[in-house]
Order: structure tokens, then sequence, then C-alpha cells
């Protein structure tokens, strides 16, 4: 590496720890305001309380690192343009990408981290942080487990099994219903197409129920709907389902593919699954829009620039990439399109920009 390369490069990481160190501290800051009085009035330790915000931190860091590199690269070039080092540079028959190459291969690393972090470390942490909250602070117990593509809840003599909870409809699909003595030994189960949430009750569609409690095999009836008084909140069944958001890559692939096997509908995990992989490069993305975008403003440059422009195209991003995910959920979209379509858009725009900037 070139010392001009190695100057621009401990200029960027430099910018990058402070952007990357400020937005999560703020983000700390906000999240323990409104938390920590909730966490202290259920009983939590300071422990619990303390171990809660750790384990949070990786998630932090993958949500903040994107808008932090932007941030980072424009300030970076912003700086160098107010003190006229772009011009020397320039003048001394450097080109525009000898002096990006050092920021882009740093934002590609970058987003391979991210993608490390968002794959390896932040399904365990999220485990640890829901558990934490759910069980040592709020001491709940953990009767909803969301594993093995199955949604599982004991309430009771009851154990229910389903494939698959749909968050709008407030509806669970492909039910089962084991209803079980004190010894544990089935007393009846009842296999239904759906469930819904009727206010204080679930109704059951299409429901075929099996008794056993005569002792000798089985007798056996059908129901269009029928009503089950099952202790399941839909807000227990949100957190399980806000889960996806951060299960890892082969994780969705498997509930994604069984759910297909079953014969229900996948977008809105394909969708994520593939987020997974093009979420992360949102990181390289955000350098090759930033450096056209400072050098295009190479003497006006500096750090209210930087600031400004980072907040408008961070913004622009979030918009385009949230309505592009809410149409692969919905299935308007493919998922991959809907995945990776905000990255190519911008990339687009990064190209556009760079052929546009006078050498």
């Amino acid at each position: 590496m070139s010392i001009l390369s190695r100057y621009i490069a401990i200029a960027w990481l430099r910018l990058l720890a402070l952007c990357l160190g400020s937005f999560v501290a703020v983000y700390l800051v906000l999240d323990m305001m409104e938390k920590v009085p909730r966490f202290i009035r259920a009983g939590g330790s300071a422990h619990d309380i303390l171990m809660f915000f750790v384990f949070k931190l990786p998630e932090i860091i993958g949500q903040t690192a994107s808008f932090s590199i932007l941030m980072a690269t424009l300030l970076t070039l912003g700086l160098f343009s107010r003190n006229s080092e772009i011009t020397a540079m320039r003048s001394c028959g450097i080109s525009l990408l000898t002096i990006s190459l050092p920021m882009l291969v740093l934002g590609f690393l970058t987003s391979l981290l991210m993608l490390i972090n968002t794959e390896l470390v932040v399904p365990n942490s999220y485990e640890r942080m829901e558990w934490i909250e759910r069980v040592a602070i709020r001491k709940q117990g953990v009767s909803a487990v969301f594993r093995k593509n199955n949604i599982w809840f004991r309430s009771d003599a009851m154990i229910i099994q389903a494939q698959l909870f749909e968050p709008r409809e407030k509806m669970l699909k492909g039910v089962i219903v084991w209803t079980l003595d004190a010894s544990m030994n089935p007393i009846s189960r009842i296999d239904a197409v759906s469930a819904e949430f009727r206010t204080d009750h679930w109704l059951l569609r299409q429901a075929t129920v099996k008794d056993f409690s005569s002792g000798q095999g089985f007798t056996m009836h059908k129901a269009p709907t029928m009503d089950i008084a099952l202790n399941l909140k839909i807000d227990d069944l949100k957190v399980l389902d806000n889960n996806a958001d951060n299960m890892s890559f082969r994780k969705l692939r498997e509930y994604a593919d069984n759910l297909r096997r079953g014969g229900y509908q996948a977008f809105r995990y394909l969708t994520l699954m593939h987020a997974k992989l093009s979420a992360p490069f949102a990181a390289f993305v955000m350098v090759i829009l930033g450096i056209p975008f400072a050098l295009r403003n190479s003497r006006s440059g500096g750090i209210a620039l930087g600031i400004g422009a980072s907040v408008a195209i961070g913004f622009a991003y979030f918009v385009v990439n949230a309505v592009l995910l809410s149409y692969g959920r919905s299935g308007v979209l493919p998922p991959v399109v809907a995945a990776w379509g905000t990255n190519l858009i911008f990339i687009a725009g990064g190209i556009w920009l760079s052929m546009t900037v006078k050498n």
C-alpha cells in the first residue's frame, strides 16, 4: 500500500470510528431511556439490564454501519476538499480512481464483516437478549418457541403446534392442538387448517377432532369452525415473528422451504432471506455513491455538506428499500428483486455521478 493510500485509509477509518461510535452511543442512550425504567419496574437486576444492552450491540452496529460509512466517506472527501488536498492530489496526476480505491476496498471489506455479523453473531446475540428480557428480567416462562421451522406453545393441558403465523391476518396456519391428561397421555387431537384470533379466544377453521378418551382407538368428527380457549396472545406471536428478522440465512431458507412444501406462500421469509445477503452490502453501495457525490462538490465540501448529504441519501435509501421489501413480502415483486433492487438502483446512481465528475 502506498503512502497516499495509507493516508486516505487512516483518515477514512478514523472518521468511520467516530461516526459509528456516535450513532451507537445515541442509539443506546435513547434505547436505555425507554427500556431501563420498564426493566427496573419489572424487577430486573443491574447485571441483567447491562447484559441485555451488551448483547444488543451487534444488532445496533449492523443497523447503523451503512449510514456511518456513508457519512465517513462524505466527510473524508469533504475535509480533503476543504483543505485543497484533492486539488493537490489531482494536480500531481493522481486519478480519481486512485484516490477512491482505498475507500472502495475498505467499504467492501466492511460489508463482508457486516455479513459475518448478520449471519453468525446477531442470531445468537438476539436469542440471548430475548432470553434475558423475557425470562431473567420479566420473569416470563418460555412457553412459546420458534424452532425447527415450527411454532410451539403450551397452555395448561394443551400443546399447540403451527407451521406459520400471519401477523397481518392475526392467524396461525397448519395448526395441531393436543390435549393431555396429568400423566401426559393424549386425550384429543385437533387438526385445523387455520386458527384466527377473536378478542378473547381462538377460532379454528376446518377442524378435524380425534378423541382418545374412550381408551380404545379414537372417535373422529369434523367441524367447519370451533372455538378454543387458549392462553396465547398475539403479542407473544409477534415477538416470535420478529425473531425472523434476526434469523440467519440458512434458518430462513429452511423455514421458507418447509412452508412451501406445506403448500403455504413464503414471500415474506424468502424476501428476508435474500435481504440477509443484500443488507450488509449497503455499506459498499454507500461508498460507491458517496465518493462521486463528494467529488462533485470539491471546493464547497465540508462537515455541514457531508452531514446534510448523508441524511438526505440515507433517508432516500431507507424509503426505497422499505418500499421494495414490502412489495417482496406481499408477493408483488420477486424476493430477489425486492432485496437487491435498492442496492442496484443506488449503484447505478453512483456510476452515473462518477461519469459526471470532471477529471
